[in-house]
């Protein structure tokens, strides 16, 4: 396999096979991430691509998940997109299930049928990342999104039968917007209703523009306790979609994974009770782990 660069993956896919199609990320531009810092986006040749899913179809017995890599692989024309998952599908017909990076632009971008298109071509879910529901945060975090175009994106996505895990920032507001953040970010995917929810606790990456905004006194990083407050908010007001919650991410304070709203009441009481008696409430700040 001719992996270039760091490679990422979302912590679900810890056991699929990772096919690089594209290299480094279209945007490129959010304060709060370093994963593709050092790559200039381009897309691979497809005999590149071709060559690294028969290599794997030659020492690999049985593949049942795969995960497409590096960021936003959603930009793909679809034709091109079209003809890597036929090959996917042709080379491991066992393949239950076939995810990717992508931009809730992305989606947004494409045509309902161009997305069916790739649905039946074997496409089963796109990762994205929302961060947060509210406006201004999206702006000071660069994210390139605004919350209609989120909620754009999301209708597509339901409409060609195609799930997506939307990924949300606990903390990204910062300290000050901390309500305004969570709020708006509630209400954003009660509307939006994705199928797999990720929430995770922030975490400043080393080298990034947001670390030069904490460091500038810019950026004031919220407390452990306006965290927890945060995801206790959400599941207090999540309105009891159907949703898989996978907050078990490494830096959240409270890890913990399941079906909402099966388990939301259990998850609630949770966070309560670490409000309640967590030693890490009475931190200013959260130590956190680079991805």
């Amino acid at each position: 396999m001719q992996y270039q660069g760091k490679i990422y993956r979302p912590w679900p896919e810890a056991n699929s096979l990772l096919i690089q199609t594209t290299l480094g990320c279209t945007h490129n531009k959010c304060t709060f991430c370093d994963m593709f810092r050092e790559k200039r986006f381009r897309i691979r040749d497809i005999e590149d691509i071709f060559k690294d899913i028969d290599e794997a179809g030659s020492t690999m017995h049985r593949v049942e998940s795969i995960f497409l890599i590096d960021g936003n692989v959603l930009a793909l024309k679809t034709p091109f997109l079209v003809k890597i998952l036929e090959k996917i599908t042709a080379t491991f017909p066992e393949c239950a299930k076939i995810s990717l990076y992508a931009g809730l632009n992305d989606l947004r971008r494409k045509s309902v049928e161009e997305l069916r298109e790739l649905k039946q071509a074997g496409l089963t879910m796109a990762y994205t990342g929302l961060e947060s529901g509210d406006g201004v945060t999206l702006e000071r975090i660069k994210k390139g999104l605004s919350p209609q175009q989120a909620e754009q994106g999301m209708a597509k996505a339901k409409a060609a039968g195609i799930e997506v895990l939307l990924s949300i920032i606990f903390g990204i507001g910062g300290k000050e917007r901390s309500q305004e953040h969570i709020q708006a970010t509630t209400r954003l995917l009660n509307v939006m209703q994705p199928e797999e929810l990720a929430p995770m606790a922030l975490a400043i990456q080393p080298g990034t523009e947001l670390e030069k905004e904490v460091e500038d006194g810019k950026f004031v990083l919220p407390t452990p306790l306006q965290i927890l407050e945060e995801e206790q908010y959400l599941l207090q007001n999540m309105t009891g979609f159907a949703t898989f919650y996978w907050g078990d991410h490494g830096n959240n304070i409270v890890p913990m994974k399941g079906p909402l709203p099966e388990l939301q009441e259990v998850f609630l009481n949770r966070v309560n009770q670490a409000i309640a008696t967590h030693p890490v409430c009475k931190e200013e700040t959260l130590k956190t782990f680079a991805w």
